[in-house]
């Protein structure tokens, strides 16, 4: 199966946000990511599963990495720790750094115009955290 046939994924808003987590990915520095459930349920998708494989995209629309999720869990914002936090790879030195940073984006003009309205992010805000592993171009081509 060739990478044409994944399912695609793009971080954040094509730009300086989305090419700095795509960097991170293929230096295993980024090995989390966070999405907003409301932005699935918005958009009628369904929720990411483990063992599921995505092209990360660039700014460009091209592919940058192939990603396998290993681990999908729905959790209240206030369930997200420090680990999964600094596995984000966005230089975050603790969750209160995380948290701050998916609250401005949560809450950014280019979500609210996604869903029609400025989403309410607290506590209990229901997020898609899901840690993944490059997938190397070997592992693609199969045997």
């Amino acid at each position: 199966m060739g990478n044409d046939d994944l399912p695609t994924l793009e971080l954040a808003f094509p730009g300086p946000e989305r090419d700095r987590g795509v960097a991170a990915i293929p230096s295993g520095q980024k090995t989390t990511l966070t999405g907003l459930l409301e932005i699935y349920e918005h958009a009628g998708e369904a929720v990411p599963m483990t063992g599921q494989r995505f092209s990360v995209l660039d700014s460009d629309g091209r592919p940058a990495a192939t990603i396998e999720l290993v681990d999908v869990r729905v959790v209240p914002m206030k369930e997200i720790d420090d680990d999964f936090a600094r596995a984000e790879g966005r230089g975050y030195s603790d969750v209160a750094q995380w948290r701050t940073a998916h609250e401005e984006f949560f809450q950014s003009n280019g979500v609210s115009e996604l869903l029609g309205h400025t989403p309410v992010i607290d506590d209990e805000t229901l997020v898609v955290a899901e840690r993944f592993r490059v997938v190397e171009p070997d592992e693609l081509r199969g045997p």
